[in-house]
């Protein structure tokens, strides 16, 4: 078992759902970035998604697209990502979730690139631009190595949910609105509806994940309730983040993701 299935595993023995969280590598520096995840670690955070900058993040929203920017300038590349891994893997057994675009990879070659990143500590890789019909090579380079997680939105056809809980490993994402990240549009009946739709196609054979637009643990509770197994939560931190002094960042990260976790906690 991955790191991955292992935590939906320990979760479902708690009667817990997961609570899985973004933030940008080297937003706002690389030193942040550890504080960072100390108190994404020290609040209960059950995966931790940890996003590398693009120049052209298409399914990001402004607040991602930022951060983004800000640690493309810090220059941030490849090989300081994977040391960042690494000093996290120290400290820490949590998953860790690689969230960049499909050109990164193939870039380097897919085989080479997710070995790197396994050895540094990945488990797992969540490329939005990846279709499933070019991920041929990808699924295999990653076959053994790390789950591969693929996206859906609210309209995607049954059929085309069969091929993906097929092809997806860790979690599935659904998104939970249309548009970009961070897009605050509330809780859409659309979105309900879709999680028990892609549960009842994906059958119990993988967890569901809801991310885009979730940000407060109200919106964390009322997902869980509809029954998604994960809620994924980013632009929020990247939000907090941004307003909160370096030497407090450790402390409000924590207390921030603590009352996001605490919904995740099945009465």
């Amino acid at each position: 078992m991955t790191r991955i299935n292992e935590k939906f595993a320990e979760l479902s023995a708690k009667n817990e759902k997961a609570l899985i969280t973004y933030i940008m590598v080297g937003y706002p520096n690389e030193s942040a970035t550890i504080s960072i995840v100390r108190g994404l670690i020290k609040g209960g955070a059950d995966i931790i998604e940890l996003g590398f900058p693009f120049s052209d993040p298409l399914a990001d929203g402004p607040v991602i697209q930022n951060a983004s920017t800000v640690s493309l300038n810090n220059g941030t590349k490849i090989t300081s990502f994977f040391k960042i891994v690494k000093k996290i893997r120290n400290e820490t057994d949590i998953p860790l979730v690689l969230m960049t675009y499909t050109n990164i990879l193939y870039h380097k070659g897919y085989a080479s690139f997710i070995a790197e990143a396994k050895k540094a500590g990945i488990d797992g890789f969540i490329l939005p631009d990846m279709s499933i019909e070019e991920s041929k090579e990808y699924i295999e380079s990653a076959k053994n190595m790390a789950d591969t997680i693929f996206l859906i939105s609210p309209n995607t056809t049954k059929s085309r949910i069969e091929k993906i809980v097929k092809t997806s490993s860790g979690f599935l994402y659904l998104v939970a609105v249309y548009g970009t990240t961070g897009i605050k549009a509330g809780i859409q009946n659309y979105t309900l509806k879709a999680i028990k739709k892609v549960k009842k196609i994906a059958k119990g054979k993988i967890p569901i994940g809801v991310g885009f637009g979730v940000s407060t643990p109200e919106d964390v509770k009322k997902y869980i309730t509809a029954g998604a197994d994960a809620v994924i939560v980013g632009s929020a931190f990247l939000k907090l983040i941004e307003k909160t002094p370096k030497n407090s960042l450790e402390k409000s990260i924590a207390s921030f993701t603590k009352s996001l976790k605490k919904q995740t906690i099945l009465k």
